[in-house]
């Protein structure tokens, strides 16, 4: 019931690849050739944003993990109904 709602395992691993893939061509756009360099520069920030891949806080991510596993990790579910019911997605 749960892989019914949002993303499947594997569109998921998909997407992480994607992001994966992203940042090791952007690692590969700011190496020591002029040309790399020039193109990466010349593309649109959509692009560029894209090849980066979503900004992601590991620190943050890891501090989450810590408290999660020593039982720490406050969840509120009134919050998180009252936000869900704030999404006000179309039916």
């Amino acid at each position: 019931m749960i892989n019914s709602v949002g993303q499947s395992i594997s569109s998921a691993i998909e997407a992480n690849r994607l992001r994966e893939g992203g940042k090791t061509r952007a690692a590969s756009a700011t190496g020591s050739t002029g040309t790399t360099a020039s193109a990466s520069t010349s593309a649109s920030p959509a692009t560029r944003m894209a090849a980066e891949g979503a900004p992601v806080d590991v620190d943050r991510i890891a501090a989450i993990k810590a408290a999660i596993a020593s039982g720490n990790y406050p969840v509120n579910p009134s919050v998180i109904a009252d936000r869900m019911m704030a999404l006000d997605l179309p039916a």
